[in-house]
């Protein structure tokens, strides 16, 4: 059975799409081979490090990667995980199955940090959901 190659597309790589990937991994395991990246690069946000580590997932060895970085590599399946994004994505070639889902940027979130920090668990629960049903659905 081949992999498939999955990227999640951003933004800026820093927070929506680094979520998603951990996720992706963690619930794919072998059977997928999963990138993130942006049509931007603003490094991986500490916070989403530490929403995904209360989950048990370590992403603090993720860089953030520009997409064009990416455009050699024959994906399976795109997840565009913000509208930006979704609008920005380069096309790439051959037979690509192509996913939207627009999550809210929790590093827009404002309020004390606790507040913050609420809305970025409260993303990352939405990523987690989308992510174990994308794989059920779609990487088998």
């Amino acid at each position: 059975m081949n992999k498939k190659n999955i990227l999640v597309l951003c933004t800026g790589n820093s927070c929506r799409s680094q979520l998603a990937e951990g996720y992706l991994r963690f619930f794919a395991g072998d059977k997928a081979n999963v990138y993130s990246a942006g049509i931007e690069t603003h490094g991986v946000n500490p916070k989403a490090i530490q929403v995904m580590a209360e989950d048990h997932i370590d992403i603090s060895n993720h860089t953030s990667n520009h997409v064009d970085e990416y455009l050699a590599i024959p994906f399976d399946q795109v997840i565009t995980v913000c509208d930006n994004a979704n609008e920005a994505c380069p096309f790439f070639p051959g037979k690509v199955e192509r996913f939207h889902h627009n999550f809210p940027d929790p590093a827009k979130a404002t309020g004390t940090p606790d507040e913050v920090m609420n809305e970025f668990r409260r993303v990352r629960d939405m990523v987690k959901a989308y992510c174990a049903n994308f794989v059920t659905q779609q990487v088998n």
